[in-house]
């Protein structure tokens, strides 16, 4: 069953690499999590649950433990109970609302998910990246599309929340395939979804294939908009979008391994950004083409107010004011305000002439 907020606190335990049988093109999860390839003892998996709880604010009631950059259902069973069972102590005592996980598609199959009947695990995401099987076995990522398919069902017979990962930009990818993709994961009908853009790490085979010239990732730009596109399919199929680039950290943006790739440390708020622009532009535009149809020798605004939810004035604004530049300069606008307004929905906007 589907619900409308998939941002519970997350305590995220991280197992970068941890029950992989494939090594990705892509994957480098030591650089991107900063964690070191262990198995968590419980005593330190006890640790850092309680010191993130430290940190849970009084209004975020639904608290999920997670685990996370490696392939969970991969790991020996005995791993996964162990895990699940310090997990569970948790959600008992009434600190945590339930376990979640990310996992391989290939993976998922009746016997492994029996291991999970006694333990409180509520959601698990997937590892799709694509749903072209050329890409992913241009990615090494050792599954196909099938896969994908096959567990989805079976998670859906079992009631899971189910999260969809997709990545773009990988070898073999493009627009046409990404979309694709995008359509596909929508047909599935999962809970939610993260984009992932492919970024070049270093000690990765798709670090070597960049320094051969046989990879080229995406340009920033081209990956924002890209993203925002897939973003706005999957709304238009009322499927939330939980996450679009990678999670911004200090470790990561103080590491020197990142060799290429459109990665941005708030990469969500560009594609958002992106989108509150095209809204403003369309009205715009279209007010423009009722000027010329009456043949009016004006072609600017003296003055524009765009009213937008408080939550979204960033996003209408865009990084370093660049939105309202763009407008005032594409329309000739002399005096361009954003107001704030309860009132618009925080995916909408109002402009007044």
């Amino acid at each position: 069953m589907k619900t409308s907020d998939f941002r519970p606190f997350i305590i995220p335990i991280f197992l970068p690499n941890l029950g992989c049988p494939h090594r990705c093109v892509f994957c480098n999860q030591a650089v991107v999590t900063g964690a070191k390839q262990n198995i968590p003892s419980p005593e330190k998996l006890q640790f850092q649950i309680n010191k993130f709880l430290d940190y849970k604010g009084k209004r975020r009631n639904r608290v999920q433990i997670s685990f996370y950059g490696g392939n969970f259902l991969g790991l020996k069973k005995n791993y996964i109970k162990s895990l699940l069972y310090e997990a569970t102590k948790f959600v008992n005592e009434g600190k945590v609302e339930s376990i979640r996980f990310s996992t391989r598609p290939d993976t998922i199959d009746n016997d492994r998910l029996d291991i999970l009947k006694d333990f409180p695990v509520k959601t698990i995401e997937l590892g799709v990246q694509s749903m072209d099987n050329h890409v992913l076995t241009m990615a090494k990522r050792g599954h196909t599309s099938s896969d994908t398919e096959k567990a989805v069902n079976l998670l859906k017979k079992r009631n899971y929340e189910i999260g969809l990962q997709m990545m773009i930009g990988l070898p073999g990818d493009n627009e046409i395939k990404a979309l694709a993709t995008g359509r596909r994961i929508a047909d599935l009908s999962p809970d939610f979804v993260r984009i992932y853009p492919a970024i070049v790490f270093e000690k990765t085979i798709l670090a070597s294939w960049y320094k051969k010239g046989s990879y080229t990732p995406l340009s920033l730009e081209t990956c924002v908009s890209l993203v925002k596109k897939l973003y706005l399919y999957f709304r238009k199929n009322s499927i939330q979008v939980i996450r679009m680039g990678l999670q911004a950290s200090e470790h990561l943006e103080k590491n020197s391994t990142i060799l290429a790739g459109p990665h941005h440390p708030a990469f969500g708020h560009l594609v958002y950004s992106e989108i509150f622009l095209d809204m403003a532009a369309s009205i715009l535009e279209s007010k423009r083409r009722e000027s010329k149809k009456r043949e009016s020798k004006k072609d600017s605004c003296d003055k524009v107010v765009i009213k937008v939810h408080p939550q979204s004035i960033s996003r209408m604004r865009g990084l370093k004011n660049k939105n309202i530049e763009i407008l005032k300069t594409r329309f000739h606008i002399k005096s361009l305000k954003i107001i704030s307004d309860f009132s618009i929905k925080k995916d909408e906007i109002q402009l007044h002439f």
